[in-house]
């Protein structure tokens, strides 16, 4: 009993301590899970007429965008599928900001030029994410609170589920924990929103937030490749390294020949071209072979110079197939952590869980609220209560107001 009351007490005040963080994480999450399909129906450039030629290659397309990015310098290229559009890039990490150049990938024909920034909420999608991330606040305010909340929430998850275990599995109580009472007053169809909807979305609510909890905390994205390699440490990613002690000059047909080599090799549905901008910046290829996800990518960086192949023996670095069992998990944590691992079957399914998760601190609320200060409506005269009659013995009457109070 103690534990139980400890449970409970625990599971109310840290619910409504970060409920509405909870609740903008949720609804934010809830909507981005279906930004790509979204974008789609407002941005016609992201698609063009499918050929059968192939692809300009990459100094083919750069040359032509440059004189649309106002003075820029491109540093990225990505190639879509056969109906997509490519887009060549200029990102500036410092500021955050990019100007991005759709193009026909068979002609090199311009279609859009659009201006990006990180901390910008002029795009809807960049105001859902930076409101996921960081609440609207400055990210390294922001990250923190939504790190605690989303860690709070764990525990909600595990203390929610323990309050909700029935003592016993007869069938009454079974028909009390899995199933909503639709025709019962507003008070218990709200407990069984919070209550069934709560057991029922537990597994995917506990992925979706041990998944996030990887991108707030270090040390615990660390300790989960711990635990999964078996003990090995995980090293960080960085940035791939030219050797900046070799001589010789850049040349941007080198690009061109890695790409042609790794595209005749590779079987891929995307290809993201990195350009170095600087002498210790290696030439960079992420191959997705695996459309709407991020997890199954071959990634290759190259000196700048010299063409050799370098890594830096992250879990991203390298081809999938080579990847240890902890390094493909660890690459699976963002489609994971999305629903975009097996595709729309799973989207649906991380979009009905943070959907039920935004609801779970408002029917929590209600419950707490309707205990604590909404009264019992007083209705109809109060029963009378009687005492057994002895021989010659009259019934007396409890007046009203002591049998309200019964």
């Amino acid at each position: 009993m103690t534990f139980k009351k400890i449970n409970a007490f625990l599971h109310l005040w840290l619910g409504l301590g970060s409920g509405l963080i909870v609740f903008i994480v949720s609804i934010t999450g809830c909507i981005y899970v279906f930004e790509k399909e979204i974008r789609s129906l407002y941005e016609p450039w992201q698609y063009v007429k499918p050929q059968q030629e192939a692809f300009l290659l990459p100094t083919q397309l750069t040359g032509l965008a440059t004189a649309k990015m106002g003075g820029l310098k491109p540093n990225s290229i990505r190639y879509g599928q056969k109906d997509e559009a490519v887009t060549v890039s200029n990102f500036n990490r410092k500021k955050g900001t990019s100007v991005v150049v759709f193009m026909n990938p068979y002609t090199g024909e311009l279609i859009h030029t659009e201006k990006k920034n990180r901390k910008s909420n002029a795009d809807f999608f960049r105001f859902i994410l930076n409101g996921h991330r960081a609440l609207w606040l400055p990210y390294p305010i922001g990250r923190p609170i939504v790190g605690a909340a989303v860690l709070i929430f764990v525990l909600l998850l595990i203390s929610g589920i323990t309050l909700w275990w029935p003592k016993k599995w007869i069938k009454s109580i079974r028909d009390k924990s899995f199933k909503i009472k639709w025709n019962a007053s507003f008070k218990r169809k709200n407990y069984d929103l919070h209550n069934v909807l709560g057991f029922y979305t537990f597994l995917f609510l506990l992925l979706i937030s041990l998944t996030g909890l990887v991108y707030s905390y270090k040390w615990y994205s660390k300790s989960v490749y711990w635990l999964s390699s078996g003990g090995r440490p995980m090293k960080e990613f960085k940035r791939a390294l030219s050797d900046t002690t070799t001589t010789g000059t850049f040349k941007p047909t080198d690009v061109d020949r890695l790409y042609s080599r790794i595209v005749a090799s590779d079987q891929m549905e995307n290809i993201l071209v990195s350009l170095p901008e600087k002498p210790s910046d290696a030439i960079g290829f992420v191959v997705y072979l695996k459309a709407g996800t991020l997890y199954k990518t071959n990634r290759y960086n190259f000196d700048q110079l010299s063409l050799k192949p370098i890594t830096d023996g992250s879990p991203f670095s390298g081809r999938y197939e080579d990847a240890s069992a902890a390094d493909k998990l660890r690459r699976m944590n963002y489609d994971l952590h999305i629903g975009a691992i097996l595709g729309i079957p799973t989207k649906i399914l991380a979009f009905l869980a943070s959907l039920i998760s935004a609801s779970l601190p408002v029917t929590g609320f209600i419950i707490w609220y309707n205990r604590k200060f909404k009264k019992k409506k007083k209705t109809g005269k109060a029963p009378i209560l009687t005492q057994k009659k002895g021989a010659g013995q009259k019934t007396p009457k409890i007046k009203q107001a002591e049998a309200m109070e019964v």
